[in-house]
Formats: C-alpha cells, structure tokens, sequence
C-alpha cells in the first residue's frame, strides 16, 4: 500500500508491500531494508534500517504522530491513497477555484448544499463514497455554489466535475 507522509512540513511517498512474511519498504521510490519490532504497548518501537538500530517514541494516532528518534522530535502526518485522493480535491481547489472535481470514481451520496448557498472554508459540499469508504468533500475556501453538477446516487468517474464555487 502507498502512504504519502510529511514530516516536518517535508512530503515523502512510502510504498509498503508484504510478501511471504517479508516488508518490502520503499521511500521516495528507493528500497529501504526496514524492520520493526514493538518493545512495548506505549508507542516504543525498535527501528532497524539495514545496519542501523533506532529507538523511536510514536505518540498520536494513525494520521498524525510526534514521533522522537535519538532526541529528534519530528511531526509527522500520514494519508493512505484513499485519503490522499479525497483530500487533493480540496488542495487543488484552494490553488485554482471555480471547478471542484473528483479525484477518485465514486457515488455521491448526499448533497449537504445547495447553489446560491454562501459556504465557509471546510464546510462538508458532500459525501462521495469510494472503495466502501464515504469520504466527505469539504469547502477548500469560502465562496458561493454557483453550480451543482451531480445529483444524490449518481457514479462519477474521476475527474468528474461535483460543483462549481466563486
């Protein structure tokens, strides 16, 4: 499975595939020779990359930890390709407004606006549900719907238009 991760601000694509008991680890497209082993319940993890052995400290949750390595304090923020598609709606309508597109096939399944309707930034436009997941479109600015291209139930492809806000 594909993960797109930050750390401290800095975006990296990490690739996890498990075969025959083994991890295969890939960061920004290179293999990395990882392992892990839990040491404890709390977080406490022993990190082996090829010779080298890290203690590392997790605490947060699956999306987002504080994670220290030797002293290290790093932020770090962690999307699965199904987030990483549900959310790069929202990021690349806060670069270009007007169209808000899909970025993954799905069925929307409710509209939760209506055109003319004055939005906020992050206000929830609707629920598309994709790959059994239901996956809530939100604003990615403050504006207008100007246009509402989809109706309730209806498949989208990706790259099919959902509305359009000024």
């Amino acid at each position: 499975m594909k993960y797109f991760v930050t750390v401290n601000g800095e975006e990296h694509e990490v690739e996890l595939t498990e075969r025959l008991g083994q991890l295969d680890v890939f960061y920004d497209g290179k293999r990395l020779e990882a392992r892990y082993e839990e040491v404890d319940r709390l977080g406490q993890v022993g990190l082996f990359l090829g010779e080298r052995t890290y203690a590392v400290s997790i605490e947060g949750d699956s999306n987002r930890s504080l994670v220290t390595v030797a002293g290290h304090l790093y932020d770090v923020e962690i999307e699965d390709e199904r987030e990483y598609a549900a959310h790069q709606a929202e990021r690349e309508r806060g670069k270009r407004g007007g169209a808000l597109k899909s970025v993954m096939p799905g069925v929307v399944i409710r509209l939760l606006v209506s055109e003319g309707e004055v939005v906020e930034k992050g206000q929830a436009l609707l629920i598309l549900e994709a790959m059994k997941m239901q996956n809530e479109i939100a604003a990615p600015s403050a504006g207008k719907v100007t246009k509402i291209h989809v109706s309730e139930r209806q498949a989208v492809a990706s790259g099919a238009l959902l509305l359009t806000m000024a």
